[in-house]
C-alpha cells in the first residue's frame, strides 16, 4: 500500500501545470490558448517575450526548474524512503506521464523534456548529462527547441545501449527508459510533423 500511495502522488504532484499556473498568475496569459498551446517553458517564453522580454525569461525559466525539480523530488523521496530500483524508475515514468498527462488539464500537459532530464538524471546521471549536451548544443545551433529536444531524447537511447549494455544498473531492462522516451516522442509527435514540412518556429 505504501508503494500504492507513493504512485498516486508521484502521478498527481507531476501533474500540477507549472508553466499554465506562472504565466496565469504573473502574464495574465492562459498559456493553453496561446502559442501552441503548450504548457512547457518553451511556449512561455515564446508567448510572453512579445509582451514582456524580461518576464517571459524569467517565467520560462522558473517552468523549466519547477518541471524538472517536480519529478526529482518524487524520486528523491522514494529512494528516502527505501524504495527499490523497480519502484524508483517506476516513480520516474510516472512522474513524466503526469506531467504529460496531467488529471489536472483533461489529461492534457506538456511534453516531458524537463521532467524527464530530472528523473534520469537522478538514476542514471551520465545519460541525462549526455541528453542535456545534446540539446544544448542543438538548440544554440539551431535555435529550434523541439528539434533539440527530439534529437537528445535520440543520443540519450543510444547512449544507455553503449554504456550499459546488459541495461539500466540494477535493473537488466531499458523498459522504463523506453517508456520515458517513448511518451516525450509521442508528445512532439505535431512538432515533427511542422518540422517535416518546415513549418516549426524557431526560438530567440
Amino acid at each position: 500500500m505504501q508503494n500504492l500511495y507513493l504512485y498516486i502522488a508521484t502521478y498527481l504532484i507531476a501533474g500540477i501545470p507549472f508553466g499554465y499556473l506562472l504565466a496565469k498568475q504573473f502574464g495574465g496569459v492562459n498559456i493553453k490558448e496561446e502559442g501552441s498551446g503548450n504548457i512547457g517553458a518553451t511556449n512561455v517564453l515564446r508567448v510572453l517575450k512579445e509582451r514582456d522580454p524580461i518576464l517571459a525569461r524569467k517565467l520560462g525559466a522558473a517552468t523549466l526548474l519547477l518541471d524538472m525539480l517536480k519529478g526529482v523530488l518524487m524520486v528523491l523521496i522514494a529512494k528516502w524512503m527505501g524504495a527499490d530500483i523497480a519502484v524508483l524508475w517506476t516513480v520516474a515514468v510516472l512522474s513524466v506521464l503526469g506531467h504529460c498527462f496531467s488529471a489536472f488539464l483533461g489529461f492534457e500537459g506538456g511534453k516531458g523534456v524537463a521532467t524527464g532530464v530530472g528523473v534520469i538524471a537522478v538514476l542514471v546521471w551520465p545519460l541525462a548529462l549526455i541528453a542535456l549536451l545534446v540539446w544544448i548544443g542543438i538548440a544554440r545551433g539551431l535555435k529550434i527547441s523541439s528539434l533539440s529536444a527530439i534529437v537528445a531524447i535520440i543520443a540519450m537511447m543510444a547512449a544507455a545501449y553503449l554504456l550499459y549494455p546488459h541495461g539500466l544498473p540494477g535493473l537488466n531492462t531499458f523498459s522504463p527508459l523506453w517508456i520515458i522516451a517513448a511518451t516525450i516522442l509521442y508528445k512532439h509527435l505535431p512538432n515533427i510533423l511542422r518540422l517535416i514540412r518546415g513549418e516549426e518556429a524557431a526560438v530567440a
